[in-house]
């Protein structure tokens, strides 16, 4: 008995991990790469972070949600996806993008600093 216990306690633990691992935990970019970011405005419906990361350096693992992106420099970013795809992308100063919840990480593969103001979107509570 107390081995069937044991085989069934091991059956659920290990469905429990195989579940955790396919799941990715939302971390907020400001807490988990505070040297890459700072919060230049923040009210009940937007964010404003400034970021920069220098060549070579890279990020962990972050979550953003809705916004819009402005990029201050040249850069070559590679943005790494939590189930381990990645792409790179050559962007250039004054460049605009809109970005939908995204969990990535981000990787400074060029020859200049990255800097970009991220406008984040917050859920409407209206």
């Amino acid at each position: 008995m107390r081995r069937l216990a044991c085989f069934a306690f091991g059956i659920v633990l290990g469905a429990f991990a195989v579940s955790a691992a396919g799941r990715v935990t939302t971390q907020d970019p400001v807490k988990v790469s505070p040297q890459y970011y700072v919060v230049r405005f923040e009210n009940e419906r937007v964010r404003v972070l400034e970021f920069h990361l220098k060549p070579g350096e890279k990020e962990a693992m972050h979550s953003h949600p809705p916004g819009v992106v402005y990029f201050l420099a040249d850069a070559t970013i590679r943005n790494g996806l939590p189930e381990g795809t990645s792409s790179e992308r050559s962007l250039k100063a004054g460049e605009v993008l809109w970005r939908e919840d995204t969990t990535h990480t981000g990787e400074n593969v060029g020859a200049t600093e990255a800097r970009a103001i991220a406008i984040e979107l917050k859920p409407c509570t209206r």
